[in-house]
């Protein structure tokens, strides 16, 4: 499988361990998770909730919005990550996932979901950068409170994944063959403890 990925991040943090010692050579966020068994717990419900519920948003959506505050963030680890789980529940439109990536405005998507990403992008920046005048054109492109709500609390989640994936350094694996198998371990499973206790896909 030939599959060619950008980004605009250096991969300053393969030059170097993590920060601390994890214990394990599991890739990115996996690794934090299974350090951490108490705090991956709620960490996993809290993306099993906002990730795989098609309560309004679908899961494809909730990806794409997580994979793009990931880039915005500049965690390598996290937007092809979940970039790929997107392409899995997008039977593999890989170029319209790009296009989110790099511009979303030209992306073939509705514009509900547009609206939507001007939010989780200015969520990224601060939650004081959320303006009524994003809230009323995201209900005018027929998004819901319950779609705003959940953008939001995205947004904000990955903020805080991206923060502890690259805080700590976390591995970063260079193979992008390997990221299609997490996703559609995650696809298949959820985002149970399994994603850092059982061996790792090949």
């Amino acid at each position: 499988m030939d599959i060619q990925y950008h980004s605009k991040q250096t991969h300053h943090q393969n030059n170097f361990m993590p920060h601390i010692d994890l214990k394990n050579d599991f890739p990115g966020m996996r690794s934090a998770l299974a350090y951490s068994p108490q705090t991956a717990a709620p960490m996993g419900e809290l993306a099993e909730i906002l990730l795989r519920s098609s309560e309004g948003l679908q899961p494809a959506e909730r990806e794409l919005i997580g994979m793009y505050v990931s880039y915005l963030n500049d965690c390598f680890y996290c937007h092809h990550s979940h970039g790929e789980i997107a392409c899995i529940y997008l039977n593999g439109d890989r170029e319209l996932v790009e296009q989110v990536r790099k511009d979303y405005t030209k992306a073939n998507i509705p514009g509900k979901l547009k609206s939507l990403l001007v939010i989780a992008a200015k969520v990224q920046k601060g939650g004081k950068f959320v303006t009524t005048g994003d809230i009323d054109n995201a209900r005018i492109n027929g998004a819901t409170d319950k779609d705003i709500h959940d953008t939001v609390l995205i947004a904000a989640a990955f903020c805080m994944f991206n923060r502890y994936v690259d805080g700590l350094a976390t591995t970063t694996p260079t193979d992008m063959s390997s990221y299609p198998l997490r996703a559609m371990q995650v696809v298949e499973k959820g985002y149970g403890s399994h994603v850092y206790a059982d061996k790792q896909p090949v």
